[in-house]
């Protein structure tokens, strides 16, 4: 599993790794379902979609979480990073509006200078890309993941997220996503700085990519 001539473990596909953290999605949905736990964010009826050509992301961590809206909630895998830059990110949400049809909104930087974000938690309902991780741990409880506590390396858990303490988690101190698609219900960040910022507004479905493209 470890390359040790790159220093880092490499996925093809980083939906290897995700499925342990989906798991660990669908575990905190049967606790919120049991009343043990309420759903960790509230969120909007519409998803959206991020492309990125390629993110470097430092202190990492992903774990399982909840999302809610009026129609119920959304298992997500949080992914996190203490710092991170991305290079031309996308990123698109059509809104269906009654008796007009679908309208776009999208958003484009970082095609010249990297987009800049510090703090930065995504919560994802699906991910692909090509990976790269440097000294990962697979496994790892989520209340062990604070870089400074013990051997945690990542951001740990997001203020207000609410997860079955002692689930599973993973951590790395460095990952790289490149050609990156996700499909996702929140972003928040600390700080997100975007140069040459271009945003679009128009009818009809002008996506960052399709959704066959995550199959």
């Amino acid at each position: 599993m470890k390359d040790r001539t790159r220093g880092g473990t490499r996925w093809r596909r980083f939906a290897v790794v995700m499925v342990p953290g989906v798991a660990a999605s669908a575990a905190v949905g049967v606790a919120v379902a049991q009343g043990a736990l309420a759903a960790s964010f509230s969120v909007s009826g519409q998803q959206f979609k991020v492309q990125a050509g390629k993110m470097v992301g430092e202190d990492f961590v992903q774990y399982g979480a909840l999302d809610q809206n009026s129609k119920g909630a959304h298992p997500v895998a949080v992914v996190g990073v203490n710092h991170a830059t991305i290079n031309n990110l996308c990123q698109s949400v059509v809104v269906p509006v009654p008796g007009i049809g679908d309208v776009t909104m999208k958003l484009t930087a970082g095609d010249k200078e990297a987009v800049d974000a510090k703090q930065l938690y995504i919560d994802a309902e699906a991910l692909k890309a090509d990976a790269q991780f440097e000294d990962i741990d697979i496994g790892v409880s989520v209340d062990d993941t604070l870089k400074g506590k013990g051997a945690g390396k990542g951001p740990g858990p997001h203020a207000g997220d609410k997860y079955v303490p002692g689930s599973f988690a993973q951590q790395a101190k460095r990952v790289t996503f490149t050609d990156a698609k996700q499909r996702a219900w929140a972003t928040t960040a600390g700080t997100f700085t975007l140069k040459g910022l271009k945003m679009k507004v128009g009818f009809g479905k002008d996506e960052c990519f399709k959704d066959s493209e995550l199959d």
